[in-house]
Order: C-alpha cells, then sequence, then structure tokens
C-alpha cells in the first residue's frame, strides 16, 4: 500500500499543475473583463461631464437672458438679478473644479475595482498542493468560491453605476437650501416660482433620470405549471381513486415552493415582491400571466368562454324575435314592449333585432297590403305605433336581420348568422324570443359564446300545431327533440309563459309578459262609468283572434254546434284574418250557427270596448294575449281549464271551464251579471312593469346586470378568473355534452341537402342579394371567404 501511494505522487503534482493552470486562466479572463467594464466606466464619466458643460452653460445663458427681460417688473426682477450676481462666480469656480483632470481621475480612481479583491495566486497553489498530498485529490469547491467573488465583484460595480454623481447631488442639495430659505424670504419666495429654477429643476430631472421599475408580470415557473395541472386533473384523478385532499396537499406543496423562492430572491424591489404576495393566488397568478401575453380566446363549442369586453359601465341587453310590426303577432309586439321597459330604467343599453322582409315577402305577410322600402321606413312605424301606446319616448336601438318568409310554416326563417348583426363590443346580455324558432336552422356563431348570458323565452306551442299536420305524431316527436338540442346548446336559461309548452332543459315557468297600457286606461274607464252609475258595458260576446283552425275556431264551433238548444239565442261575433277565413266561415254557415264574421281589427279599437266577454277555447296557445287585454279592460273572460290559462285563474272574472256543459254555465253567468274592477294589485301584476320585474328576476338577469366589474378590485379579480377558468380549464360534462351538441347542429345546418328535407327554406344558410342592397351588406363570400383550390 505504501508502494502504491509513492507511485501516485506524481500523478497528483501534474493535476496540482494543471488546476493552478485553469485558475490562472480564469482569473485572466475576470482581469479582462473587469479592464473593460474600467473602461466603459471611463467613457460613460467622459459622455457625463460633457453632459454637465451643456447643462450649466445653459442655465448659465438663461440667468442672463432671464435678467435681462425681467427689467419690467422692477420689485422680484431686482431681487432675482441679485441672487444671480451673487451665484455666478460660485458656478464658475464649480465648473472648474468638476472640469480640472485630477477631479476626473480621483472620480475614476473611486469607482476602480479595490485592491483588496486582489487574490495571492500562490498561496491558492500552496493550498491546493496541501490538499493533494494529505487527501490524493483536488477540492472543486474553490474554483466555486472565485466565481462567486467575480459575481459579487461586478455586482458591485453595477451598484456603484446606479449612485447619482456627486456634483449634481450637492447642487440640487444647494437649490433645496435656498427653497427653504425662500419660505421666509420674499425676495426668494419671488425667486422659488421664477422661471429660471422651474428650467433648472427640468434640466436636472432630464440629467439624472431615475431607471422606472419595470411592472412586467414574470413568467409561470415549473411550480406552477405542476400546481396547476394537478388542479385541473382533480376530476381524473378522483376516477383513480384519489382523493382530494391528497391533490390540495400536492398543489400546497407546490404553491409553497414558489412562496419560498421568492423570499429567498436578494435585491429584489418591494414593489415586486408585493405583486407576487398578491400573486399568490394560483388562478389570479394563471390569469395575470395570460392577461399580459395578450392572450384571447373566443371560445369554442367546447367552453363556454364569453366575449366581453364592455365599452362602457353599462351593460347591453340584445333582444332578438322573429317577427316584427306591422304583422300583429306576439313574437312581434311582446318583445318590442320588453325592450322599451327594459331601456325605460336607463340601467342597461337595449337593442330589439327584428327580421327584414324583402317586398315579395312584406306583401304576403303584412296586413293591408303595407310595405316599406327600407328598414328606416319600418323603424319609422315601428316606433310611432309603440310610443303611441306607451305614452313616453323610448330610447333604445333597433336593428334589422334578413329574413324570409316561410308560406308552409307560416312563419320568418333567420337567412345567414342572426348573430352577426350585434357587434362583439355590445354582446352581452342575449334575450333569444322563440330560442327554438330563431336556432331551427341556425349556421354561425354559438350564442353562449359570443354573449355572457344568453336567456330564451318561449312563446309557442310547436308541438301542438305540428300534431295537427299530416305525419303529425312523427313531426313533433322530431321536433321535440331537435328543441331540446338547441335550446341546451345555446341558452344558459329559459322561460315557459306557462306549462302548455314543451319541457325544456334549464326552464323555469313564469310569465313575464304584460299587457298594453291602453287596456289598463279603458279598464279604469269601464270602472269609473259603472261607479257613476253608467252601463259599461253595451254589446254581448265576441271572439279575436288569427283565424286558423289552430287557434282554437275548430273548438269553439264544436262547442257552439254540440249545445245550440241550450244557447238559444245566443250570438258571438267573430274578428280575425287568416289562411283558413273562407273554410272557418263556410263550416259555420253549413251547420248554422249564430256567429258574426267581421275583419281583424286591434284589440284596442273602440269599436270593441263595449263587449262584456270574451271567448277564448285555444288550447293551443302558450299564453293568451287577447285574454290578458280583456281581463284589463275589465271584461268577462271564458277559457279553458288549461295550463296556458293557469296565470289567470287568480283574478275574479276569469272563468273556466273543463266540460262542455261547464262552458254553457259560464256563458250564462258571464250574461247574467256584471265583472268585478280591478283591484290596485291586479291591475299592476298586468302591467309591463310587473311583467319586466319578474323577467329580471327569473331570468336571473337582476343579479347580472347588478354586477359592475369595475366597482372594485376584487370584483374585477373574480371576473378575471372566472373568465381563464372558462378559457383554459377542463370542461364539465354538461359544458362538454352542450359543446358537442352545439357542433353536431353547426354541422347538420351546414348541409344544403338536409337543411331543405328538414323543411328550411332554400338558400337561406346565407342572405341574398336583396337583402346586401336593403340592408347595405357586403355579399356573403366576401365575410364568409370560401377558400379553395
Amino acid at each position: 500500500m505504501i508502494n502504491l501511494g509513492m507511485d501516485n505522487r506524481p500523478s497528483t503534482s501534474v493535476t496540482a499543475e494543471k488546476a493552478i493552470s485553469f485558475i490562472s486562466k480564469g482569473w485572466r479572463e475576470v482581469r479582462d473583463s473587469a479592464g473593460a467594464d474600467l473602461q466603459l466606466m471611463r467613457a460613460r464619466a467622459n459622455s457625463f461631464k460633457d453632459l454637465a458643460d451643456r447643462e450649466v452653460e445653459n442655465f448659465l445663458h438663461s440667468a442672463s437672458v432671464f435678467s435681462i427681460a425681467s427689467q419690467a417688473p422692477m420689485n422680484s426682477a431686482i431681487a432675482e438679478l441679485e441672487f444671480v450676481k451673487r451665484i455666478q462666480p460660485k458656478l464658475s469656480e464649480f465648473r472648474r473644479a468638476y472640469s480640472s483632470p485630477d477631479f476626473s481621475r480621483k472620480m475614476l480612481e473611486k469607482w476602480s475595482p479595490r485592491s483588496s479583491i486582489r487574490i495571492d495566486l500562490s498561496g491558492i497553489r500552496n493550498a491546493i498542493v496541501s490538499e493533494v498530498d494529505d487527501n490524493g485529490g483536488l477540492l472543486d469547491f474553490e474554483r466555486g468560491r472565485t466565481q462567486r467573488l467575480v459575481r459579487r465583484i461586478r455586482w458591485k460595480e453595477r451598484e456603484r453605476e446606479k449612485e447619482e454623481w456627486e456634483p449634481i447631488r450637492q447642487l440640487k442639495g444647494r437649490f433645496k437650501e435656498l427653497e427653504k430659505k425662500g419660505q421666509s424670504n420674499d425676495v426668494f419666495g419671488n425667486f422659488k416660482g421664477s422661471e429660471l429654477v422651474e428650467k433648472l429643476k427640468l434640466s436636472l430631472k432630464s440629467f439624472c433620470k431615475e431607471p422606472e421599475e419595470s411592472k412586467e408580470v414574470p413568467p409561470l415557473d415549473l411550480p406552477e405549471l405542476l400546481a396547476y395541472l394537478v388542479k385541473q386533473s382533480v376530476p381524473l384523478f378522483d376516477q383513480f381513486g384519489i382523493r382530494r385532499d391528497i391533490c390540495d396537499k400536492i398543489v400546497e406543496s407546490l404553491s409553497n415552493k414558489r412562496k419560498d423562492h421568492l423570499q429567498s430572491v436578494s435585491g429584489e424591489d418591494a414593489s415586486l415582491i408585493e405583486h407576487h404576495n398578491i400573486s399568490n393566488d394560483l388562478n389570479f397568478r394563471i390569469a395575470s400571466v395570460l392577461q399580459s401575453t395578450g392572450y384571447h380566446s373566443d371560445g369554442s363549442y367546447w367552453t363556454g368562454f364569453t366575449n366581453h369586453g364592455i365599452e362602457d359601465k353599462k351593460r347591453h341587453v340584445a333582444i332578438i324575435t322573429t317577427a316584427s310590426l306591422p304583422w300583429m303577432t306576439g313574437t312581434a309586439v311582446n318583445p318590442l314592449f320588453r325592450a322599451a321597459y327594459l331601456a325605460k330604467s336607463a340601467k342597461q343599453k337595449v337593442t330589439l333585432l327584428v327580421p327584414w322582409l324583402c317586398k315579395a315577402d312584406q306583401e304576403l305577410v303584412y296586413p293591408n297590403s303595407l310595405t316599406f322600402s327600407s328598414p328606416e321606413e319600418q323603424e319609422v312605424y315601428i316606433r310611432s305605433w309603440l310610443e303611441e301606446r306607451v305614452g313616453f319616448k323610448t330610447d333604445f336601438k333597433i336593428s334589422f336581420y334578413p329574413g324570409k318568409f316561410s308560406k308552409e310554416r307560416r312563419s320568418i326563417i333567420p337567412a345567414g348568422d342572426t348573430s352577426e348583426f350585434i357587434p362583439s363590443k355590445k354582446a352581452d346580455i342575449a334575450i333569444l324570443e322563440e330560442p327554438e324558432h330563431l336556432n331551427w336552422y341556425h349556421h354561425g356563431k354559438r350564442w353562449t359564446d359570443k354573449f355572457n348570458h344568453v336567456v330564451g323565452v318561449v312563446h309557442t306551442n310547436y308541438l301542438e300545431y305540428i300534431k295537427r299536420e299530416k305525419n303529425g305524431a312523427l313531426q313533433a316527436f322530431l321536433v321535440k327533440h331537435i328543441n331540446n338540442m338547441v335550446t341546451r346548446a345555446y341558452c344558459h336559461k329559459v322561460l315557459r309563459l306557462s306549462a302548455a309548452t314543451q319541457d325544456l332543459p334549464r326552464s323555469v315557468i313564469c310569465n313575464v309578459h304584460g299587457v298594453n297600457p291602453k287596456f289598463l286606461e279603458v279598464g279604469e274607464i269601464k270602472a269609473a262609468e259603472r261607479d257613476s252609475g253608467q252601463q259599461a258595458f253595451s254589446k254581448g260576446a265576441y271572439f279575436l283572434g288569427k283565424m286558423v283552425w289552430a287557434k282554437g275556431y275548430k273548438e269553439l264551433i264544436d262547442l257552439l254546434a254540440n249545445h245550440s238548444n241550450e244557447l238559444e239565442g245566443f250570438k258571438l261575433d267573430v274578428y280575425g284574418n287568416g289562411e283558413d277565413s273562407h273554410a272557418v266561415q263556410s263550416t259555420a254557415q253549413k251547420l248554422q250557427l249564430n256567429m258574426n264574421f267581421m275583419k281583424g281589427r286591434d284589440h284596442a279599437d273602440d269599436s270593441l270596448h263595449g263587449y262584456k266577454v270574451f271567448i277564448n277555447p285555444s288550447v293551443s296557445d302558450v299564453l293568451c294575449t287577447a285574454t290578458a287585454e280583456a281581463l284589463a279592460m275589465g271584461k268577462f273572460v271564458i277559457c279553458a281549464d288549461h295550463p296556458s290559462n293557469d296565470f289567470f285563474r287568480a283574478f275574479p272574472n276569469c272563468l273556466t271551464y273543463r266540460t262542455s256543459e261547464e262552458f254553457v254555465a259560464r256563458v250564462k253567468e258571464a250574461l247574467a251579471n256584471e265583472p268585478q274592477p280591478l283591484t290596485p294589485v291586479q291591475r299592476y301584476n298586468l302591467s309591463w312593469e310587473a311583467a319586466t320585474q319578474r323577467f329580471l328576476e327569473y331570468s336571473e338577469l337582476d343579479k347580472v346586470l347588478s354586477r359592475n366589474n369595475e366597482d372594485s378590485m376584487e370584483s374585477g379579480k373574480a371576473n378575471l378568473i372566472s373568465k381563464i377558468k372558462k378559457s383554459v380549464s377542463l370542461p364539465s360534462l354538461s359544458e362538454a355534452v352542450d359543446g358537442g351538441l352545439a357542433f353536431a347542429h353547426y354541422c347538420l345546418t351546414g348541409n344544403e341537402l338536409l337543411r331543405i328535407s328538414t323543411g328550411a327554406i332554400p338558400g337561406t344558410r346565407d342572405y341574398d342579394k336583396q337583402h346586401c342592397v336593403d340592408l347595405h351588406l357586403l355579399p356573403p363570400q366576401v365575410q364568409n371567404p370560401i377558400y379553395g383550390w
């Protein structure tokens, strides 16, 4: 063993020599680097000196000009001139002092590395050789110690570069003393606000400008990424039997590593440390980093991320409906009143989006051959009609989207992507009047992706209408599932006016419709006439509705035909127009029923105020607007005991029946008695003010509208986190299903053959040329270019 040790001595000496050579080479590199840094510092000092010379010259020049220009105001000018004369020799002496070569040499020696940091290489060599002799190896930590020492030297040199130059610091101190004296001396007080001092302050600020603090958000590190990955994988871990508390501990442990790392950083700015303390919340940390990078996601069919930049503090509500005046249908009138009363509060901005029909379709839909040559002309008609009835100036926007009229369905079908006609900056809250109708053939942006909150209002019981057609049972089965599909994919909340409608996902039942204020005024007039002893109602019974079989005409004729003997002498006036007018009238004549048919008219027409009884046997309506209007005018209403009439049962003037015998009894009861006047509570429940309040409550819009994301930092933080969660987190099972349904619907509605086979109007996937001309739109090929080979 001794011989083996003696044989290894020469090799250990060679190793020591190599180590010394390596350290010497490293020190030479350090020395060369330090020399280059020193030359750079000298050049920078010379530039500082030249800049100081120019600043002092500018200062003296300003002083001389100021002293000449300020001779007019004698008191202040004389004092300032005396001051300039006193400080000018001192400034000249100061300039000579710092311009001398000795001053520059002393300053550079002061900034150069100190001699005390030199390393004795011979001492290091002896230490290394002794370690080799004792242990038979070379210690590597000396190299690391040397490198740390060099880094410390460079760090100290950079810190010295940040220090303020001594002459400038002294000059600023002198002027601070002058300002303090000026507070107690009138001469210096005048000098304090003079132009000379202000110029000098600006010069000093520009000359010695402090570096701006960096406010950049630091990027995510590995522990944060792992923590967020674990947090988002909790549902997956649940499937493998890993408990949630274990995942929480892993996330907490990774977050603590990040916190410990931040506390161990030396020389970090206090504001940066505070920013990191705020960013301890992992979700907010992820959100801050993504926002700082400019990341933005419009969402997809698999995530519900919404838009949402709102251009001002007011929320934006867009009401999209399937009909428009002068077509007197529920989906034209009720959304119009809803827009007026939502905008009346002035808490939110409202846009009503209605279909625009070309002139050929207008002639088929609008009564009395009324047509419009431009959307502006139709808007004037709509506003004048509305303001005449509500009694106040309406303040909401009316926009138009392309639509086509289907003769078979007697409905207006949207052409193209309806969501395009609401700008993205205003895409906040959407109210879809008849969401199933609007989305049957919708091929475009998903409503829940573009809007923060989407509410659907179901107006029509389409299944009841379809069952009356040929192969109605099969068609109703298909339409039922399509309605479920589109409302689930495109709505956050669905309101059903009554239980007569189809049970849809996320739906609640509530009457969110009111009556025209004119009808309530008529009711008040009739009550006053009765109190004064006058006869309020001089006529008998009537029925008003669109003359199609599904609107209750079949039920009405059957009731009157089956009980013609019991109702002998009973006469019924019928008002309405429609495609089944001839068939209805001919059937009544064959059965010799005492029915007087007249053309349709507005329910508020003066000729209808004298009737005492309104008969409505329809069971296809969801919530008959005419029934509510008749109750508001103080009339008796005879209607079927049906879910569509549940809201009206609370009114004493509403008489319901279950059988045809009860119908006869109700008719005789109404004709023999006088209706009761409405109480203030009943009158309010029928008003649009109450309907709007119910709408806000049941659609949860009161909570959505009350959220103002700019009120506090906490709400802004929560909003940002919720958006980032939606855009980067794993979707829930419900969101995935909704997204899959929306994507499948998008693919199906993109095929023209499938659209036509399911009853769509040919060419409604995009709007046509006439719509481009009427609405001043670009051709769809320009807005949605098709790229071919």
